[in-house]
């Protein structure tokens, strides 16, 4: 194994020398060789070493037939991240737990290369890319602006009360070896860009799905993507991958502008999206070790979470801010085994930009281990220029879980509590008097509203209410919407064995002065689950090595809450369940006017067969007449699927876009 780690670290090296000494080492050399893989990963031998590690640690089941462990070619038909969630906290964790995250990687990049070529269709399927020029900015971000309200004024939407019932749909597009769709598009004029799974970033026709220009980068594309329009004019394309590598690229030619790696440690990653403003970027830092602690070999936990702000024009680093101290041993556990906190305090919400006051606002997630810290479930502001923190709010005290809670494992704490993260990110707005105020949703199934200009260090709770019981998976998930006073909340809770616990799941509108509720309504399953096929709980069902017939789970979906982003207009909301259906709801009334159902096959525009799954994560999004609509999400046990549909309204205001789309 060591020959292996040196061969490719000399070549690494070599990569250096070929820089001729130009590249500037922002944060490590450790981070700088890590770059230069990543970005020159065509030239280095990382399959090969990927290869010489399954061969010896690997092949021993997976050639072996009499072990009925899927084969080496059957795995390659699953992308570089599959894999590796397999390997981390899947079901190939404890087989995996001896290999550094190094080798985990290397491993999936040779399954994952050694794949037949999929991307036929990309060749068969493009088109003449547009004259460069100015064009309207329809999504530039994850909350359709700054403020995370996730609004769409009606002159952009397109779409209304009086249409909303004609959408029908225009193409779709499938994507190989994809099992999950998260990362939300951009659309700049007719362009909507789009980047996958398997680390492809598409810039597409938006009204007939064809492909302008197409490039990839070396791990999954995760986070929405970013229009970042820079002072001096220069528009970027940014997101992050996988890795928690944040890339900027050039809208044009999709080329690399320059890229960052923003881990702070081995665990982290980018679960929710990069906000723009003034030239700077803010990323928020979460962590996959709250999944990782399920493992009995697991020594727990060392991570936690934070945001860095970067130069939006280089990548520079300009501040961090660290949810928690650094972890230092504890203890041990009940296995005897070395505990470390404090640890956790993710940050999966995206950054809400507060221009007036120079802040931002974040939301974190449960503590992992003891010590309890006053981060944790919390809705934090910190200074735009420094990271320093202005004020905070906690919500709920001394949540402290992690995934062996769902097991019994030795890692889950003392008194654990009920892992009630602030998952959706915070919304600024302003009341009926015209006051700002801040909108926060917790996993706990509460909505707070905060007052941002509060002098307490420990924030000003304006008013709030409880519209469900809230639990793992459940309460509020990704994110609100406000339309005018009308704040959206979709419920996801899903069915758990818990005293006291009824799930409530649907979409909520409440005031946003008040808090009062204007109405609700709840989703069902509407179908006959079999006990034989519902999953086990969260993580615990990647783990699981029996699984029912994917073919029954798509007859009657276990999970049909709301857990994806909603979107609203001034006379609609939109919001997808984990069962597949998207919805369009009267937002004065809470009346479905037009509804669809995804989690279906497809023969898709490109000619790739596909099917529909669960709807989570990323919202639907909007564009003068046009619905963007991504189905498939299997993280917990939801239904996979791999396809990004169009919908467009039977007469929308501009005829050139009407005709432009391309039938099914």
């Amino acid at each position: 194994m060591g020959k292996c780690i040196a061969r490719l670290l000399l070549a690494l090296l070599a990569l250096v020398l070929v820089a001729g000494g130009s590249l500037l080492l922002m944060d490590s050399p450790q981070k700088t060789l890590e770059a230069l893989a990543i970005r020159h990963a065509d030239k280095l031998p990382l399959e090969y070493l990927g290869e010489r590690l399954f061969d010896r640690h690997c092949a021993s089941c997976h050639d072996n037939p009499a072990m009925h462990a899927p084969t080496r070619e059957a795995l390659s038909g699953f992308s570089k991240e599959s894999i590796l969630v397999a390997m981390e906290f899947g079901k190939m964790q404890p087989m995996a737990a001896n290999l550094l995250q190094q080798e985990r990687f290397l491993i999936a990049t040779y399954l994952a290369g050694s794949a037949p070529d999929a991307s036929e269709w990309v060749e068969q399927h493009l088109c003449p890319a547009p004259a460069s020029g100015a064009a309207v900015e329809y999504v530039s971000d994850w909350g359709l602006g700054t403020d995370n309200r996730r609004f769409v004024s009606s002159e952009r939407a397109g779409i209304d009360r009086s249409n909303v019932g004609s959408l029908e749909l225009a193409w779709s597009l499938a994507f190989p070896r994809v099992t999950d769709m998260r990362s939300q598009p951009a659309i700049v004029g007719d362009t909507l860009y789009f980047g996958d799974k398997t680390g492809q970033l598409y810039a597409l026709d938006r009204t007939s799905g064809c492909i302008r220009a197409h490039t990839k980068v070396f791990s999954g594309i995760r986070s929405a993507i970013t229009v970042a329009t820079l002072n001096n004019g220069r528009k970027l394309l940014v997101f992050a991958d996988s890795l928690a590598t944040v890339f900027a690229m050039d809208p044009q030619s999709l080329e690399v502008v320059w890229q960052h790696s923003a881990r702070l440690f081995n665990t982290s990653v980018i679960s929710g999206s990069i906000s723009y403003y003034d030239d700077r970027l803010f990323v928020p830092i979460s962590s996959f070790e709250v999944a990782a602690a399920g493992s009995p070999s697991h020594i727990c936990c060392t991570s936690h979470g934070g945001v860095i702000a970067l130069d939006a024009g280089t990548g520079e680093q300009l501040w961090q801010w660290h949810a928690t101290e650094d972890a230092t041993l504890q203890g041990q556990n009940s296995a005897g085994q070395d505990q470390y906190g404090p640890s956790g305090a993710s940050v999966w919400t995206t950054p809400a930009v507060d221009a007036k006051r120079n802040r931002i606002y974040i939301g974190t997630g449960e503590n992992l281990t003891h010590p309890a810290t006053d981060t944790s479930d919390a809705i934090i502001a910190l200074d735009m220029d420094s990271g320093a923190v202005a004020w905070r709010f906690q919500a709920t005290v001394g949540d402290v879980w992690n995934a062996a809670c769902l097991n019994g494992g030795a890692n889950c704490p003392e008194n654990a509590g009920g892992d009630f993260d602030f998952g959706a990110s915070v919304i600024i707005t302003r009341d009926a008097d015209g006051n700002d105020v801040l909108l926060a949703g917790q996993k706990s199934g509460e909505v707070f509203a905060l007052d941002p200009d509060t002098r307490s260090p420990g924030g000003e709770v304006l008013w709030r209410n409880r519209v469900s019981l809230g639990t793992t998976n459940g309460g509020i998930h990704w994110g609100m919407a406000v339309s005018g006073q009308r704040l959206v909340v979709p419920v996801a809770d899903p069915e758990r064995e818990r005293p006291g616990y009824t799930p409530r799941p649907g979409l909520y509108t409440l005031d946003v002065s008040s808090g009062e509720l204007l109405w609700q309504q709840p989703v069902e399953r509407g179908c006959e689950i079999e006990e034989k096929n519902k999953p086990l709980i969260g993580l615990e069902n990647l783990r699981s090595s029996e699984k029912p017939e994917l073919s029954e789970l798509y007859k009657c979906s276990f999970y049909y809450g709301l857990s994806a982003a909603a979107t609203a207009t001034p006379e609609l909301a939109f919001s997808a369940g984990l069962d597949g259906k998207v919805r369009a709801y009267d937002i004065a009334t809470g009346e479905v006017l037009w509804q669809t159902r995804t989690a279906q096959p497809f023969v898709a525009s490109n000619g790739v067969e596909g099917h529909g799954g669960a709807i989570d994560v990323s919202g639907q999004v909007l564009a003068d007449g046009w619905l963007y609509v991504q189905s498939g999400y299997s993280m917990f046990g939801q239904l996979p699927g791999n396809v990004l549909l169009a919908y467009r309204v039977a007469q929308c205001r501009n005829p050139p876009l009407c005709d432009g789309g391309a039938g099914e």
